[in-house]
């Protein structure tokens, strides 16, 4: 700062060759302590009105400044040189930063700014790669409810079972197959859909699948003919996995130390839509006519929709060099290679038939 300082003042009190005054222009470099290369340049200029004359002394104290400012700038070149022949070098020195995730940063060169090429995204939800999204509570109960109201479909139908054959006019074994179907609709999303969540953007993804949904859930209540609400009952289940889209989703957005909350957020509101679709539809077939419960179940997908779409940021996805074959491949691969996987397939099978055999295995006598 004297160095500066002094700088200033032996500026102002030389004379100035154009008319009395002086533009002064002044390359502050600011050097580390062990004297490394500048960290800040800039200029400051102003105009000043220069005296005639300057004191002898202190034109020597400003040579030796500028002499030792030369000296300065030739350590800090041969040690820039010096730093550039390392770093050309095959050996690698460490240093404090983490690697740069080149996927991240190849993934988020193009950002996307509508969805489906003409459905703008809001400006506050698309990615930035300098400002992540922000995995909110808020967030974290949005991805609940929305797997709340869409798993509910899958389950509407099995306490209906006895109004359904009524109305249809067919027989107890004939309505019986809607459960099976629909679940094996489900099963069928879940082989077939839900690993495109690792090869496209996510965002869009969710809004096909919930939009796919409302459409097939609208022949549901109004077709008085069994095949055709067979086969949109096995159409609703294959859309019916955006639960399954939103749980890794939440992971890939919550920070670690929240990961498991998140998932255990999104998990617990699919369980509750298994549980309250059946509550939901039973009342509302006890009292008044089953075709109610399917207009209730359109509004709830449509309110899902439209939260997904204003809340919903936009991410990337953050794979590269899979394909949607080699996916199912590896799925198949660990369905016999990984000992834990198999346990778990198992019993979730045996579990699952059990819990859906008490709602679709009915005897007609006690009806």
């Amino acid at each position: 700062m004297r160095r500066l300082f002094l700088t200033l003042w032996w500026e102002y009190r030389s004379p100035s060759p154009r008319s009395g005054h002086l533009l002064v222009g002044y390359d502050i470099v600011l050097l580390s302590y062990q004297g490394l290369a500048p960290v800040l340049s800039f200029q400051v200029p102003y105009s000043l009105q220069a005296p005639s004359q300057a004191p002898a002394d202190l034109g020597n104290e400003m040579a030796g400044i500028q002499n030792t400012d030369q000296t300065d700038l030739a350590i800090n070149t041969s040690s820039r040189a010096e730093t550039r022949s390392r770093s050309n070098s095959t050996e690698t020195l460490p240093t404090g930063n983490p690697p740069i995730d080149k996927t991240i940063q190849s993934v988020s060169d193009e950002i996307a700014t509508h969805d489906f090429y003409f459905i703008p995204i809001p400006m506050y939800l698309r990615y930035d790669p300098n400002a992540p999204p922000h995995f909110s509570l808020l967030l974290n109960i949005v991805f609940g409810l929305a797997s709340t109201f869409v798993v509910a479909n899958l389950y509407y139908c099995q306490p209906l079972l006895i109004q359904l054959s009524e109305s249809f006019g067919v027989t107890y074994n004939e309505v019986s197959r809607i459960p099976t179907l629909i679940q094996a609709g489900y099963a069928s999303g879940l082989l077939l859909i839900s690993p495109l969540g690792d090869l496209v953007r996510r965002r869009p993804l969710l809004l096909l699948l919930c939009s796919s949904a409302i459409c097939l859930t609208i022949p549901l209540p109004i077709t008085h003919n069994v095949v055709v609400f067979e086969v949109f009952s096995f159409l609703v289940g294959m859309a019916t996995v955006v639960p399954q889209i939103l749980m890794p989703l939440a992971a890939d957005l919550a920070p670690p130390h929240r990961r498991a909350t998140a998932l255990s957020i999104v998990l617990s509101g699919l369980m509750f839509g298994i549980l309250i679709a059946r509550v939901l539809a039973g009342v509302v077939g006890e009292f008044t006519s089953w075709r109610v419960i399917y207009y209730v179940a359109i509004g709830v997908q449509l309110a899902v929709l439209a939260m997904l779409y204003f809340l919903l940021p936009d991410y990337p996805q953050r794979n590269t060099g899979i394909t949607y074959f080699g996916i199912l491949w590896s799925m198949g691969k660990f369905l016999v290679t990984e000992p834990l996987v198999i346990q778990a397939v198992l019993v979730c099978i045996a579990s699952m038939a059990t819990f859906t055999n008490f709602w679709v295995g009915f005897d007609p006598s006690f009806a």
